[in-house]
């Protein structure tokens, strides 16, 4: 059973730690060696089978227009406040020629507009194609690269060193943006991770008040995340592994191992102050401790692989780069962890020489309170809570659910779409391109779409296109079109009216594929499709908004198979589905009120509201379904065995929830921590994920393990633990839980004896 092999594979850690510990170093340097001669560089390809963009994106490409590689824009408007590009004598048109040269010669530049050349065949000529502003004050000049895969971060930087070396010399300000360096400006995170180890160290100094004990779960995340990362590299030179993957696994990762690390450590400790031996603590910690931590780390794992259910490749690779971080800290969790309780021996039995000092000063009650032998007197404060709540679980149960429910009605607004370079800090220059392009040029300048059409057997239609797409409200102008000789093949790059993020936007798009290409081109053979960056996106949210009830669907009810299979009841693994249901409506509904309507988005940095990125949502609840399996499994594994041990309802909920509070308590700040130092983050996507994720788990440990988990459980009674006989019978035995028994720490669990049939 799992129980004796985490058994076995503890204690021959402990007792062989050293080797353990090599063994991860070399795994660790052998992994990062390969990420660097196999690994790629992460990228973005929102597209998806059977999408209108993709079908657009795939024209494009046949048509060899080079709108399929990558893309930078300089723009740039003169230092005095009373020149303009139509003026020649004031020096800054001569200033934009010499910024093109320069431009031209950087590496890999196949080309870039003209718009000094259109200044000198007239300013009308500049401002119809959409070079210079009507006012002569705005001028943009579009780079264009090869595909990603031919590109650098070096590529950036040499853009990036051109504008620095410029500025000083010429009247202009120079600012930039475009995909390049979207693609290659460095991901958050570096700092977060610092911001949330250090707060985890805190915390778990604070937990047991010990240095080394404090030091191990952080020793043992660091191994893990980064071979995990590695790991995550080496797939991204097989294949397209998203840019916010490495920041969401770091992310991840660091919560889940470190909060899976203070499960083993705290039990270990409990066996050391029972006189155990380390080795066979070590073990026994492990085979108690270590299978909720499989449990919970494999639900996460096929939580999130679930997302396949979209049909977005880059979702689906996304979900596997995360679950190799998940696994590699499970794995972490039940090897090295105990090879460092082996090393560290009894030292981790006692509070080291700080956590002693604050016995004697005035924070001496809060490191008394977290000695493991004083446990039974801490859990006595949680003890009288839960009682009181016991005793009222109607106002509780009641005024729980209907503060979760209120938090979880800005859902109802919830819009998505993705975040652009209007979204960054106005300290980043991407920002100040983005505004400089939207004042001069109009909203829909940064988001322009792409209609790639095969006229095969029609050759007229073309007119018909152009004069049907630039006849809508919605569009501001349109481009020449350009035709591939060789293939036919028409692309014609449209403006809108508005910006990317606006909703008339994606109307816009959506009135050109089912009225106007459809009317333009008739019952004839050719065929038009859009594409571009924004309806690739507004695709992508489109069918992950499509797919999300079927995956919310299959989660829910693989939740409920696993947790009545754990605790042989059909009540509680549906209660704690509808209570985590509730959980992630209210973190949906906190993010809605953060990034779409600016409530305290100062507090994280945001200078602007947002739509709730298309694809964190489905995210988010795979990640958020596999963590509170954690915690779920934790405590009602002790309320289990409560209940088998007394029989009593009321009992088993008191004694089972107050003795897990504290260890609950203590992981759910650690992830909070960690997940909030993601929050103040420059990406917004970032941001997202890190409020999400700690605003569900701050609330799922708080108002639902200690508010509605015991009022709901003290209403339904005995029936908490409800099965059928039939089902009894068929369901396979060998529960998951933490019990402390001795058959149970060889592998052996006591069957149910109070179960009402």
């Amino acid at each position: 059973m799992l129980s004796k092999a985490l058994l076995r594979l503890g204690a021959s850690a402990a007792r062989h730690p050293w080797r353990v510990i090599a063994a991860w170093l070399i795994a660790a340097t052998l992994a990062v060696l390969a990420a660097v001669a196999f690994g790629g560089r992460n990228a973005d390809s929102m597209t998806a089978p059977g999408l209108d963009s993709q079908r657009a994106a795939e024209l494009i490409e046949r048509a060899h227009t080079g709108q399929e590689g990558m893309t930078a824009q300089v723009v740039v408007t003169p230092l005095d406040d009373g020149a303009t590009f139509f003026d020649d004598d004031d020096g800054a048109r001569a200033a934009l020629t010499r910024l093109q040269t320069e431009v031209k010669r950087l590496p890999h530049v196949l080309g870039t507009s003209d718009p000094a050349g259109a200044l000198d065949a007239g300013g009308d000529t500049a401002v119809r194609g959409g070079l210079v502003s009507a006012d002569g004050r705005i001028a943009v000049v579009r780079v264009q690269y090869p595909d990603q895969s031919r590109l650098s971060a070096e590529d950036l930087d040499a853009l990036v060193d051109l504008g620095d070396r410029l500025r000083p010399e010429l009247p202009l300000r120079i600012e930039m943006g475009g995909n390049l360096f979207y693609a290659f400006s460095d991901p958050d995170g570096g700092a977060s991770e610092l911001i949330g180890l250090l707060a985890a160290a805190a915390i778990l100094f604070l937990a047991f008040g010990s240095l080394v004990a404090a030091a191990l779960p952080i020793g043992m995340a660091v191994f893990g995340l980064t071979v995990g990362v590695a790991i995550m590299t080496v797939l991204a030179g097989v294949t397209e592994v998203p840019t916010f993957a490495p920041v969401l696994g770091s992310m991840v990762g660091l919560g889940v191992g470190i909060d899976y690390a203070l499960f083993v450590l705290a039990r270990h400790r409990e066996y050391l102050a029972r006189g155990l031996d380390p080795q066979a603590a070590a073990g026994r910690a492990v085979a108690t401790a270590g299978r909720p931590v499989v449990f919970a780390g494999g639900t996460v794992v096929v939580s999130i692989l679930g997302l396949a259910v979209a049909n977005v490749p880059f979702m689906t690779v996304g979900g596997l780069a995360v679950s190799i971080v998940v696994l590699t800290m499970v794995l972490a969790s039940v090897t090295l962890l105990p090879a460092f309780l082996g090393a560290a021996g009894p030292r981790l039995a006692r509070a080291g020489r700080i956590g002693r000092a604050l016995r004697t000063r005035r924070l001496g009650r809060l490191a008394r309170r977290r000695d493991p032998a004083a446990g039974a007197a801490h859990a006595a404060g949680w003890r009288r809570w839960i009682g009181h709540v016991s005793r009222h679980p109607v106002p509780y149960a009641v005024g729980a659910a209907g503060l979760l429910m209120t938090a979880t009605l800005p859902v109802l607004g919830l819009r998505v779409g993705l975040p652009d370079d209007g979204s960054l800090p106005h300290s980043r220059t991407e920002r100040r391109a983005y505004d400089l392009v939207a004042e001069g040029f109009g909203p829909g300048t940064n988001g322009p779409l792409v209609i790639a059409a095969d006229p095969t057997g029609d050759p007229g239609v073309l007119d018909r296109l152009v004069g049907a797409v630039a006849a809508d409200p919605g569009i501001a102008s349109v481009a020449p079109t350009h035709i591939d000789r060789a293939t036919g093949i028409a692309t014609l790059v449209v403006f809108p009216t508005t910006s990317p993020q606006d909703k008339a936007t994606a109307d816009t798009i959506a009135r050109l594929r089912t009225d106007v290409l459809p009317t333009a081109i008739g019952h004839g053979p050719a065929r038009a499709h859009v594409g571009g960056a924004a309806a690739s996106l507004s695709d992508v949210g489109q069918r992950t908004s499509q797919r999300l009830p079927v995956f919310v669907a299959t989660v829910l009810a693989m939740s409920f198979l696993l947790l009545m299979l754990v605790f042989r009841s059909i009540l509680v693994p549906l209660k704690a589905v509808l209570l985590n249901l509730l959980s992630i409506g209210a973190a949906y509904g906190i993010m809605v009120a953060v990034f779409q309507w600016g409530w305290g988005g100062a507090l994280i940095g945001l200078e602007a509201t947002v739509p709730i990125v298309s694809f964190i949502p489905m995210f988010l609840f795979a990640i958020l379904f596999g963590l509170s399996m954690d915690y779920e499994v934790f405590l009602l594994s002790r309320v289990r065995e409560e209940y088998l041990r007394t029989g009593d309802n009321g009992t088993a909920i008191v004694e089972g929830v107050s003795r897990t509070a504290r260890i609950i308590t203590s992981a759910a700040l650690i992830m909070v921590a960690v997940f909030l130092s993601f929050a103040v983050a420059e990406d917004p996507s970032t941001k997202m994920f890190g409020l999400g994720l700690a605003t569900a788990i701050f609330i799922d440990a708080t108002v639902v393990r200690m508010v509605l988990v015991p009022a709901t459980m003290t209403l339904l009674g005995r029936t908490n633990w409800w099965l059928p006989k039939w089902l009894d019978r068929m369901l396979p035995r060998g529960p998951v839980g933490t019990d402390d028994t001795d058959a149970e720490s060889t592998g052996e669990a006591p069957r149910p004896r109070l179960v009402d049939r």
